[in-house]
């Protein structure tokens, strides 16, 4: 016998009394116990941060997670839910930071770290009964009488049981990178955390510097050919200058080094500069692109005879007092290249780069390992020296003229510096894509510093075959966002 169902339906009063229905027949708590012994199915929920308040994607997430554990109860598996608080992150750093006036690293620190982390420990269960009102409301079983809590010492220890077990297995280790650095949070970004703080149409200095040619590598005479190259290029007695680009100034202090392309045509062009002739070095396909006023041609040649070759540094770290450090280099084996010690003698170097486009630039690329991975990873096969002018709040240190700036405050310093030198060939304004941090907004530097890494390549191919065996829906993110990941 069935009951009239009214078409005026109160779905707020219908919500209600199916709660209560639940609340009275204990039926969250007989869904898990009643059925020891079935498979189970583990739910572990919680909210981003317990000090924020829910919003309407935290609710969808949970209704998604609901039906799931709801479709594996009417399968018959013991579904076990287990709430809890993710207490720990900058997100909620950044609130008290909010709330103190705090801007910057060195402001907690000064504060005292021990009292801003018990401001932050009181923040996170702001906004607890929010979550549970919300969380019943909509009806998501889930046990939040005993929750897991990321702040307590047990889960804390799990952690450290996690990473002396990596350590245990050869899988922790200590690696120099060049990351996605925020100098306002003093701490890098994940891929995921970079894509957050893209800005379209960012305004960057483009310069295109001169490096003047001083001679040849003698002690790798054997790995170059091409040796006479140098004569050949300075045979009139003129001086001679690579010309290379970059949109970050800020980074030629640090400069060691200058890649060329050994398989494309570069040439050695008379322009007429500031009333006189000087003799540039650019690859060919770019010239009509570069050189702004009428030019002659001397020469063409390969890349590879660029190679070797060396330049005068446009800022001699001992004259700055910068320390020099160098690279193992290719005479190593591969993991003994990596090794940063002292440097006796500072050496700029041109060498040989694939990564070096034709697209735009000179094809002469400037390169500084101490920022940007494809830097540091050249330095470290090349044997580059390693100067780091630029502390992690983002200023640049020594005693430069623009000592004490922001890098990004520099720029205009460093290139008035260069122009007064004449070494600064042409400067313009490039428009492009640059990530910033999406907590602070800060101008991101990609900066190579040594952290701590989990050795991820040793289990490569199980992580790639596990991931194959998954019906992915969308099917692409198989091979998209998961697979790349």
């Amino acid at each position: 016998m069935f009951s009239p169902v009214s078409s005026r339906v109160n779905f707020p009063d219908l919500d209600a009394r199916i709660l209560e229905h639940w609340k009275e027949r204990d039926v969250f708590r007989r869904a898990g116990t009643e059925r020891e012994g079935a498979p189970r199915f583990m739910l572990y929920d919680g909210p981003p941060t317990a000090n924020g308040s829910p919003g309407i994607h935290h609710v969808l997430a949970r209704i998604f997670k609901d039906v799931m554990c709801r479709y594996k109860t009417m399968k018959g598996y013991q579904v076990l839910r287990k709430g809890g608080w993710d207490t720990h992150g900058l997100p909620v750093e950044l609130g008290i930071e909010q709330e103190l006036g705090l801007t910057s690293k060195r402001d907690i620190e000064e504060f005292g770290i021990e009292e801003f982390n018990q401001k932050c420990r009181e923040s996170v269960f702001r906004y607890v009964r929010e979550w549970e009102e919300m969380t019943d409301r909509i009806g998501f079983w889930v046990d939040m009488d005993d929750p897991y809590v990321t702040l307590e010492n047990d889960y804390i220890e799990s952690g450290w049981w996690i990473l002396k077990t990596l350590w245990d297995r050869g899988l922790l280790y200590q690696g120099m990178r060049g990351t996605p650095h925020c100098p306002r949070c003093v701490t890098s970004l994940s891929s995921h955390e970079l894509a957050l703080g893209y800005q379209e149409d960012t305004p960057d200095p483009s310069v295109f510097v001169k490096f003047e040619l001083t001679g040849w590598d003698a002690t790798r005479r054997a790995k170059n050919a091409f040796n006479n190259s140098y004569g050949r290029l300075t045979e009139h007695g003129e001086p001679v200058y690579l010309l290379a680009w970059t949109t970050t100034p800020w980074t030629l202090p640090g400069n060691t080094g200058l890649a060329v392309d050994p398989a494309a045509e570069y040439s050695l062009v008379e322009v007429e500069g500031d009333g006189e002739k000087e003799r540039l070095v650019l690859a060919t396909a770019l010239l009509d692109n570069v050189i702004q006023q009428p030019y002659r041609v001397l020469a063409t040649f390969d890349g590879r005879e660029l190679v070797r070759l060396t330049y005068r540094p446009l800022y001699n770290p001992p004259d700055y007092g910068a320390e020099i450090r160098k690279f193992g280099g290719p005479e190593l084996d591969f993991d003994e290249r990596g090794i940063l010690g002292p440097a006796e003698s500072f050496d700029s170097l041109v060498v040989p780069g694939e990564f070096v486009s034709m697209e735009d630039g000179t094809g002469i690329v400037h390169i500084a390992p101490a920022f940007g991975d494809e830097d540091l990873d050249l330095g470290r096969y090349e044997g580059l020296n390693f100067v780091q002018p630029v502390d992690l709040q983002g200023s640049i240190t020594g005693n430069y003229p623009f000592a004490g700036k922001f890098v990004k405050d520099a720029d205009p310093e460093i290139m008035a510096d260069l122009k007064e030198r004449g070494l600064l060939y042409h400067r313009d304004i490039y428009r492009h894509t640059y990530p910033f941090c999406w907590r602070c907004d800060t101008p991101l530097l990609y900066y190579a510093k040594s952290s701590w890494y989990i050795r991820t390549s040793a289990h490569k191919g199980a992580l790639v075959e596990q991931n194959n065996r998954i019906n992915w829906y969308p099917d692409h993110i198989k091979e998209g966002r998961f697979g790349e990941w």
